[in-house]
């Protein structure tokens, strides 16, 4: 994952509903050529790569485990946010796996990959937060799993609904 997120989805909500929180929420904006081209003349093999606009981080990884019949599985306590976008999406009631982003992707690259694509990430400005956030299997094709900070694991679902309604 190349950086926190819900910062993009949870600043556009605040500004148009009004919300006056302490802290100020930037969105998470950016280009993103800068460091897939960082991963690409680092030597990662690169299998696949994808923005997490409509739907965050859930809903693009749904999408691919069913597109690529893989299993997908996470790590919360791995998962990058922002403390002001946390304890927005708190109060608000919303998953910050499913919030918006504009700056951010997902990166699927092999396991032997994954440690020097995270180092290249990190020495990026736009990638400082850079996170290994799961792993993929064929256990259960088409699925995405979730441990939870507590143990458990659960079954990231699409949602049936937007959870934000569409920024732009």
């Amino acid at each position: 994952l190349s950086g926190d997120l819900g910062r993009h989805g949870m600043a556009i909500m605040a500004v148009r509903e009004g919300l006056d929180f302490e802290t100020t929420i930037e969105s998470d904006c950016a280009p993103l050529a800068g460091l897939v081209a960082d991963l690409i003349s680092g030597g990662i093999e690169v299998h696949c790569l994808r923005d997490l606009t409509r739907g965050g981080l859930a809903s693009a990884l749904i999408e691919i485990a069913e597109a690529s019949g893989v299993q997908i599985h996470i790590r919360e306590a791995a998962v990058p946010v922002n403390e002001e976008v946390r304890g927005a999406c708190e109060i608000l009631g919303f998953d910050p796996l499913y919030v918006a982003n504009e700056g951010r992707f997902a990166c699927f690259t092999p396991q032997a990959d994954a440690e020097q694509a995270l180092r290249i990430l990190r020495s990026h400005p736009l990638g400082k937060d850079a996170a290994l956030i799961g792993s993929v299997t064929q256990k259960a094709p088409g699925l995405v799993t979730l441990e939870s900070r507590i143990g458990a694991t659960r079954i990231v679902d699409m949602l049936s609904g937007e959870q934000l309604p569409r920024i732009c």
